[in-house]
């Protein structure tokens, strides 16, 4: 259980830790507003550009060497960052962090189904909360915490942030349990290449995509639709509720994730959930907006964890991380484009709240997309 804390801590970690000292890194580095925007948007890409090589590197080591590597490639990448003398080498080290983490979460999958594939659901919980956990800390202690004991440089920022993670590295294959009983992969040709043909890989991946594109549209329109809306005095509550309030219920989903696994309601509810925060979001006003955010967060967090737990769930053993790196191929793809989308159509119609009509539909998709899946049972729906 703590292995796949850390390791969920890790693999988010290093990505939340840019976002508090972006402007330092804009002053010292002079880099132009497009180039904060390609730093920001460059972990999504490799979150999917990296996935299918993750799963190759998975299928010829096994799960546990490719989440070390993953991790250690993770937290030097990010501690590179820190001697960045300029865009390119801060780029470079963003995509060696970003290939390391997109090695690393296909590889979560079929290590909880190697460790634990009786409490699928509950060891799914457990890491997830990990991932928020990792974000909120590096989003919310690098400035008042890392910063002030690292003489305010963000360059060890990056550093002292990036010891956590690979010391993980090397306590995942030091401290992983053994399994004596050999791998399905140790006795056949491994196969690693999703099956692209499967319509299940692509109701998993657009399930996910819907509900990470919800997340990172939100977390980068709330604050300038607040702004436009005349109410910037809501941008940091709004936020910070959008972000902190999907903790409490990681914590409920790790009693209950095992119960909830199997059933189709807590889709609808995530769905519907998302629809009410961003109805409450655009028609209200005050206090009610920061609800409105609240409820988002806590609405996604819902299926975020169950989505997860649903490749090891419908695969055989031996397809969990080709059914892991295709849906993750899918879903961070689909993050990339809908914040696009979102941003050409407020510019086209001069309307910000137009800005939350893509993450309307992707909220009716988490609904929809729920009930044709299979039940359930660790078969073999994958190729």
């Amino acid at each position: 259980m703590t292995l796949l804390w850390l390791a969920g801590a890790g693999l988010r970690l290093t990505v939340l830790a840019v976002p508090p000292v972006l402007p330092a890194i804009h002053a010292d580095l002079n880099l132009s507003e497009t180039q904060v925007g390609l730093l920001t948007g460059l972990p999504s890409l490799l979150f999917a550009l990296a996935a299918v090589p993750g799963s190759l590197l998975i299928a010829r080591l096994g799960p546990v060497t490719a989440l070390a590597i993953g991790l250690f490639f993770d937290g030097v990448g990010s501690g590179l960052r820190g001697a960045a003398p300029d865009a390119i080498w801060l780029y470079a080290a963003t995509i060696m962090m970003g290939a390391g983490i997109a090695i690393g979460q296909p590889a979560m999958p079929p290590v909880v189904r190697a460790w634990l594939p009786d409490r699928i659901g509950f060891a799914t919980a457990v890491y997830t909360n990990g991932f928020l956990i990792g974000a909120t800390a590096a989003a919310a202690l690098s400035l008042p915490l890392v910063l002030p004991l690292v003489g305010g440089s963000w360059r060890l920022g990056f550093a002292a942030w990036a010891v956590p993670v690979v010391v993980t590295a090397f306590l995942v294959p030091l401290l992983a349990p053994r399994n004596p009983e050999p791998s399905p992969t140790a006795v056949t040709i491994p196969r690693w290449w999703p099956d692209w043909r499967s319509p299940l890989l692509w109701r998993l991946g657009l399930l996910f995509g819907s509900n990470n594109s919800t997340y990172f549209t939100t977390n980068a329109f709330l604050a300038d639709y607040l702004h436009a809306q005349g109410a910037s005095d809501l941008i940091g509550p709004a936020l910070t509720a959008l972000n902190v309030g999907q903790i409490p219920i990681s914590f409920a989903l790790i009693a209950a994730a095992g119960r909830l696994q199997n059933r189709l309601w807590p889709y609808v509810v995530s769905g519907v959930g998302v629809l009410a925060g961003l109805g409450v979001i655009v028609f209200g006003n005050g206090g009610v907006i920061v609800a409105g955010a609240a409820v988002i967060g806590l609405s996604l967090t819902l299926t975020f964890v169950l989505i997860l737990a649903l490749p090891p769930v419908l695969s055989a053993p031996g397809d969990v991380h080709r059914l892991a790196a295709g849906m993750f191929t899918i879903s961070y793809s689909t993050a990339v484009l809908v914040p696009a989308l979102s941003g050409a159509l407020w510019d086209l119609t001069g309307m910000p709240g137009v800005a939350f009509a893509p993450i309307a539909v992707c909220a009716l998709l988490i609904a929809v997309l729920a009930p044709g899946l299979p039940a359930g049972s660790g078969g073999r729906h994958q190729g």
